[in-house]
């Protein structure tokens, strides 16, 4: 088929649909003789009748039949080019947008973003995948539509977006039995703590600077992710290190509490990427706009 006119992928449909010359000529807009010329044409390149002349009408043979599919994805293909981008309609669409991110992203994002879409687009669906170094290819071919969180592994051809600024406070139980209302130097140097031992660039941020201070901390264990440190504070004495946002959703039942950091961390943005393959591609766009309005307000 790399051989043929778009006029004749449009001719095979519309004499497969109206089984009639005369009528494809006159929807076509050609004459009948034009019509069969060309038909005679496409018998000599398939090396098949093609369509049959029976008591309902001209009907497409099996070569044409087996070839629907394609042809329908030609003629797709054709009408998109010319309309452009269709339109993303966030109230009918059921699309699944992926989005790449730390599990300390999962926690303090996905619920409030998934509420929002729901008020807005009841029938868009998420999938959640994590972040890695494979992100930014990811990105690149269209597998992940948007990544978010603090990194530094991308490179050029990606746009970027801050959604807010996050810093480092500690956690301890309320009922600590030696740490009150605020947190010394040789407090935080003395009590043992839980660590949560991260790959991510945030976590590298904090070591950095725990280490620039001349600070060593007591570790007494360590854990992969921030999924079920709040319990592991509430039930010990061990002091813990948590972005602000993730802090206040593990405070809200008031058994753990945030105090700062005898130390100074550098704060760091928490941003949005995507490719520039898909920055005019408007379901992109929307999304976008979405987590901007959502999380920017935090």
């Amino acid at each position: 088929m790399t051989n043929l006119d778009i006029r004749d992928i449009e001719l095979i449909d519309t004499l497969v649909r109206t089984n009639n010359i005369s009528v494809t000529a006159e929807l076509l807009g050609l004459s009948q003789p034009s019509v069969s010329i060309r038909i005679a044409k496409l018998r000599k390149h398939f090396a098949d009748p093609l369509f049959v002349r029976t008591s309902e009408g001209m009907q497409p043979t099996p070569k044409i039949t087996s070839l629907l599919p394609a042809i329908h994805a030609v003629i797709n293909l054709f009408s998109e080019i010319e309309e452009g981008d269709v339109k993303f309609d966030p109230k009918t669409s059921s699309r699944v947008f992926r989005i790449g991110m730390t599990n300390t992203g999962q926690i303090v994002v996905i619920a409030k973003l998934k509420n929002a879409l729901n008020m807005l687009a009841p029938n868009i669906r998420l999938e959640v995948v994590e972040l890695t170094a494979n992100s930014p290819m990811q990105l690149e071919r269209g597998e992940i539509d948007i990544v978010m969180g603090f990194t530094k592994i991308m490179g050029p051809g990606f746009y970027q977006q801050k959604l807010f600024s996050e810093h480092y406070v500690c956690l301890v139980r309320s009922n600590h039995p030696r740490i009150k209302n605020s947190l010394s130097i040789e407090q935080f140097i003395k009590e043992d703590h839980v660590s949560v031992k991260s790959s991510g660039t945030a976590h590298w941020l904090l070591e950095k600077a725990i280490d620039d201070a001349g600070v060593t901390r007591k570790i007494a264990l360590w854990v992969p992710a921030f999924l079920g440190l709040a319990e592991i504070v509430r039930t010990t004495d061990l002091l813990a290190l948590a972005p602000i946002h993730l802090a206040r959703i593990l405070c809200r039942d008031k058994s753990v509490r945030s105090l700062d950091i005898p130390i100074q961390i550098p704060s760091y943005d928490v941003k949005q990427y995507w490719h520039e393959r898909y920055h005019q591609e408007s379901g992109n766009i929307w999304l976008r706009k979405i987590i901007a309005n959502t999380m920017q307000n935090e």
